[in-house]
């Protein structure tokens, strides 16, 4: 039973205040995938505290490579995911979703010509984990 002046009128009133300021907005997944044109590009859909939601199209396989301190979910909205591990591989359907912990060495790769993700990830998440290289993307861009 909520009764006044139990917090819950303020934590309400802390929403509308927050959710003014920060422009809350619904996104259509279909068209921010159709905001992105280059491969593993990752875009920010959204943020949630630390975590950003981010959209991107893959082809082919990635790289080996593992995150210190973050931990990975991909959800797969088009196409067919293969994640490879050290002890074997997990494949992915549409509406299907992987969470690899960090410290997990991992290399996602598209089975389909074109696999679209949601990744969920904390900010600071470096798409490359700890290796550098041409498919790095330190600042990625956002969604219109």
């Amino acid at each position: 039973m909520w009764l006044a002046g139990d917090g819950r009128d303020a934590i309400s009133a802390t929403r509308r205040r927050w959710g003014s300021r920060m422009g809350l907005r619904k996104v259509n997944v279909a068209e921010g995938f159709s905001q992105i044109s280059d491969y593993w590009d990752p875009r920010v859909a959204g943020d949630i505290n630390d975590m950003q939601v981010r959209f991107v199209k893959i082809s082919g396989a990635f790289h080996w490579h593992h995150h210190e301190t973050e931990d990975e979910l991909f959800f797969v909205v088009q196409g067919r995911l293969r994640m490879h591990l050290r002890d074997g591989v997990i494949d992915l359907e549409p509406n299907e979703f992987l969470v690899v912990p960090h410290g997990t060495e991992h290399l996602p790769e598209a089975l389909t010509e074109e696999c679209h993700l949601i990744l969920l990830e904390p900010g600071t998440t470096l798409n490359t984990g700890t290796v550098e290289n041409e498919r790095t993307v330190r600042m990625p861009g956002r969604l219109a």
